[in-house]
């Protein structure tokens, strides 16, 4: 009787605000609201905290539209794949014409309030970034290519650019490198995390690297852009804008990020074998590292210009300042 009881509890289960909560995926928009912030702090000048906190309320609700307006779109292929049939519209929790209106409204407003808080410029950029990912990246390039995540990877690095344009007005060569850092470290992220769901990805007809090159040639991209981003996360080092706690920071985290790359590349992750299963681990670590290291660098750099310890290197390139 208990089971019955609970199969219609189930049955009728209406969405709770964490449900809409889970369709704005909260955990992509606290890394895209912290890199916000911190593009907002490390640009020169100051903005009172009430247009600050408006930009940033602006960004986190952009974030979310974004977010509820890729599963309204993806409901087909969330409902495939194990690790996201759980997500609010495949499990029936939120239809799909509530969520795609929710997405426009917020849509709407989070570009509204920007506008109102800062300047068209970061209101440009926010309803750009919005359109990139709901769009150019989730309607077009995830279903149509294997470089999907590499151009779509654009999405996620507006936020720091934003918080920039939003606090001066401008997108400067300082602005377009926090942009950098967040575009090139976007591939080894994302391939890290494709490793152990590429088939999930081949059984929802989603081209994911691992699907479409293999997992050896994706291990072979996440070492050459975990190279890249080395010298890349150094950049605000030559203009000035990163200091010498930055530049260890940037140096530390950027060689941790390598060894784990170099980790995953020597190893078997994503092979169809028993030793490619346990190497997994490797692809799972590298993914946790990655996160901490975007966290990591962009804290310091926040902690640097907003807290007044930044000092300028000696390796400051005249004419990037």
């Amino acid at each position: 009787m208990s089971d019955i009881a609970n199969t219609f509890e189930d049955e009728t289960r209406i969405a709770s605000f964490g449900d809409y909560v889970q369709l704005m995926k909260p955990r992509v928009m606290m890394l895209v609201v912290f890199t916000a912030f911190a593009g907002l702090i490390a640009a020169p000048g100051s903005m009172n905290w009430v247009t600050a906190s408006a930009a940033v309320l602006a960004v986190a609700l952009a974030s979310g539209a974004a977010g509820a307006l890729n599963m309204w779109y993806d409901h087909d292929i969330d409902a495939i794949m194990e690790r996201t049939v759980v997500r609010p519209i495949p499990s029936g929790l939120i239809p799909r014409d509530e969520a795609l209106g929710l997405g426009l409204i917020m849509s709407f407003v989070s570009v509204t309030i920007m506008a109102l808080a800062s300047n068209p410029l970061a209101a440009g950029i926010l309803a750009f970034s919005i359109f990139f990912y709901a769009v150019i990246y989730t309607v077009w390039l995830k279903r149509s290519t294997s470089q999907n995540i590499v151009i779509g990877g654009a999405a996620g690095a507006f936020p720091p650019m934003i918080g920039w344009a939003a606090a001066t007005g401008e997108a400067p060569l300082n602005a377009w490198l926090l942009f950098a850092i967040i575009f090139f470290w976007t591939p080894p992220h994302f391939w890290a995390l494709s490793l152990w769901t590429s088939k999930e990805y081949g059984k929802a007809g989603v081209p994911m690297l691992p699907v479409t090159h293999g997992a050896k040639n994706t291990r072979l991209q996440i070492l050459l852009y975990s190279i890249l981003m080395l010298p890349i996360g150094l950049l605000p080092v030559a203009t000035g804008l990163g200091g010498y706690v930055y530049a260890i920071a940037a140096l530390g985290l950027g060689l941790w990020f390598l060894w784990a790359a170099i980790r995953v590349y020597a190893s078997k992750a994503g092979d169809d074998t028993d030793i490619g299963q346990a190497d997994l681990k490797h692809a799972k670590k590298l993914f946790g590292i990655s996160i901490v290291y975007l966290f990591s660098l962009f804290a310091v750099l926040a902690a640097e210009q907003g807290l007044g310890f930044h000092f300028a290197t000696p390796f400051v390139i005249g004419g990037l300042a």
